[in-house]
């Protein structure tokens, strides 16, 4: 009999948040100074850094995350949650007198959502502590948001060139940063809002996001740069000067929320296994579609199996369109 040969799993390292979310249901966004009377609320672990770190652990990938929260309730539901997953929780260090990041979320009824995030012991993550979860050794690759403060983010991406691996850098949320001392990064990848902050250019249309992703590439040197484009789908621009428009899956969006982290984890965990940017996009966007279909952000990230399923019925449909 032919021994079963399973499939690599890559070793990725996350630096970045760990928040707790609160997300309040609203039956539409309040205006201001107006007082609006939510549907339900619910406590539900997030930041960009977990969420992307639980986003690759469900795609297969072996995920450490180095982050920092605070000696408290939700620091422990976040790291009980983590360990759940089966992410090495090791680098994720303790602030003593800083409470654990929070996220307030406020959700209408058509899936979308306003936020106000709390860094809180983000902020206290320091390079050291970083140093030493690279020490460790054995990465394939990084992932990186901007959730952090920027020293750090520059200080991973330097660690991550040093050890020559991949870094994939999530430009969200929206604020500036100095894209050229992460000069030749491998993926680089904002949203619109995140595209506004960073050149002050915004996308109202695909002309325009293959504007900014020339700009951001002209920037930061990267050997890609993947614009998330919401309900119209994805921009792709290469080191070639190539763009490519890819469309969205359509679905019933229940909840917007961290449909941009499980896009990266399935942008990265893709490339890796293929190393073709095309392909890698194209199962992000069906990831970042699935994701929009449940409440909340960890709950909401799709596994390998659930992103394939769906697959298979979308190209049925199309076929049966045909």
């Amino acid at each position: 009999m032919t021994p079963t040969i399973l499939p690599r799993r890559h070793a990725i390292l996350v630096v970045g948040s760990l928040n707790m979310d609160l997300v309040f249901e609203v039956p539409r966004m309040p205006h201001p100074g107006e007082s609006l009377v939510g549907q339900r609320y619910s406590r539900i672990p997030g930041g960009k850094g977990a969420n992307q770190a639980v986003g690759l652990a469900r795609l297969g990938a072996k995920v450490t995350l180095a982050g920092k929260i605070g000696r408290d309730a939700d620091g422990a539901k976040l790291l009980e949650v983590l360990k759940e997953e089966g992410i090495a929780t090791n680098f994720v260090f303790t602030a003593e007198e800083t409470a654990t990041g929070l996220a307030v979320i406020l959700l209408d009824h058509t899936g979308q959502n306003a936020i106000v995030t709390y860094p809180g012991a983000n902020l206290d993550l320091k390079e050291a502590d970083i140093q030493t979860a690279f020490a460790a050794g054995g990465f394939d690759a990084l992932m990186l948001q901007l959730e952090v403060p920027n020293e750090i983010i520059i200080a991973s991406y330097q660690f991550a060139k040093k050890m020559g691996i991949p870094t994939f850098l999530d430009a969200g949320p929206a604020r500036t940063f100095p894209l050229e001392q992460i000069r030749g990064i491998d993926v680089l990848s904002p949203n619109e809002t995140e595209v506004l902050a960073l050149t002050g250019i915004e996308v109202r249309s695909i002309a325009d996001a293959e504007l900014c992703a020339a700009e951001l590439m002209f920037r930061s040197d990267a050997k890609a740069v993947v614009i998330k484009l919401g309900a119209a789908g994805a921009l792709l621009r290469t080191a070639d000067g190539r763009c490519e428009h890819f469309r969205a899956r359509k679905v019933n969006v229940v909840d917007s929320t961290a449909a941009g982290d499980a896009f990266m984890a399935a942008l990265m965990i893709r490339y890796l296994e293929t190393t073709d940017l095309r392909e890698s996009v194209t199962y992000a966007n069906l990831a970042g579609a699935l994701a929009t279909t449940r409440l909340g952000a960890q709950p909401s990230l799709p596994t390998a199996l659930e992103i394939e399923v769906s697959s298979q019925q979308w190209q049925r449909r199309m076929g049966s369109h045909v």
